[in-house]
């Protein structure tokens, strides 16, 4: 009688707002309807494309099932005790001071299992960190406020050497213009790579500190001023397009921070570049000023 009351002395009548209660329910229930579809997989992981990528998900499974039975073992035990020890009429409760032998083997059970895998992760990282094949393609990145430029060799095949002293708003690679290899780098916007080709990436940051991130490769990567991250290499299994975000707050204009990622074949990545590297060869270094070298 009191709700009742309630309502109806309200100045919205009590079927309208159960009418818009019933609105509002609805239409929460209806809003995962008109959000972007994920791409992934049932387990909530982007598609992994990288072979890196595929031992991280590999453990990170082993992790998953591990726990879940771990799980499913210790609430049903749980369930088990409720059941069969629960207050019954004619049954006294029995104390136990417990089992020395039981501890040991829970506390040993754990232990291994988790010295087994921080040993096979500590192999698996260094395995990630290990220093690049001789093959690899090597692309300088600068970030900065709010945006990603990459660096290609040129004709030569060598990247202009750089000094991370000389970075300024002028020149943003930190490189020689008297050097003929200067001219000769490839710049561009957007990261484009051959698949099953190893790809060795050199991070810097100009200004604050930004985030080299990739979902699908399973790397992520902290940029720092002053200092190249040189470690950083990955194994495209497949193409497609994808995106790198910086997953380090950096600013108002963090959120929109992003550039394209594009993985081809060695056939349409030379095509991509080969115009590009004779382009610049045709460029006498002196008659390109340091301004417009170090744009993309």
């Amino acid at each position: 009688m009191t709700t009742r009351f309630f309502i109806r002395n309200t100045s919205i009548p009590g079927r309208r707002l159960a009418g818009w209660i019933g609105a509002a329910c609805a239409l929460f229930a209806a809003a995962p309807a008109f959000a972007e579809q994920r791409a992934g997989n049932i387990w909530g992981l982007a598609p992994c494309v990288t072979v890196h990528g595929e031992k991280i998900d590999a453990l990170f499974m082993i992790i998953f099932w591990l726990t879940a039975v771990v799980f499913v073992l210790t609430q049903g035990t749980y369930i088990y005790f409720l059941i069969a020890y629960r207050k019954r009429p004619g049954h006294k409760a029995f104390y136990s001071h417990g089992s020395n032998k039981l501890e040991i083997i829970w506390t040993t059970a754990p232990t291994i299992v988790f010295l087994a895998l921080a040993i096979y992760g500590n192999r698996l990282w260094e395995e990630i960190h290990r220093p690049a094949p001789s093959n690899s393609l090597v692309i300088d990145v600068s970030s900065y406020q709010f945006g990603w430029e990459m660096r290609y060799p040129g004709i030569s095949g060598k990247l202009a050497p750089i000094d991370i002293k000389k970075i300024s708003d002028t020149n943003h690679w930190g490189t020689d213009p008297d050097n003929p290899l200067t001219s000769q780098d490839v710049q561009a916007t957007e990261l484009v790579i051959p698949v099953g080709r190893p790809v060795h990436l050199l991070l810097h940051a100009r200004d604050v500190i930004h985030s080299f991130y990739v979902p699908e490769f399973r790397m992520y990567q902290d940029c720092v001023p002053g200092r190249t991250i040189g470690w950083v290499w990955f194994q495209a299994t497949r193409t497609g397009n994808f995106q790198i975000a910086c997953n380090q707050l950096c600013g108002t204009g963090h959120y929109n921070m992003k550039a394209p990622v594009r993985v081809v074949t060695e056939e349409e990545f030379q095509k991509w570049l080969k115009p590009r590297q004779e382009k610049n060869a045709a460029t006498p270094a002196s008659s390109v000023p340091v301004a417009t070298l170090t744009q993309p």
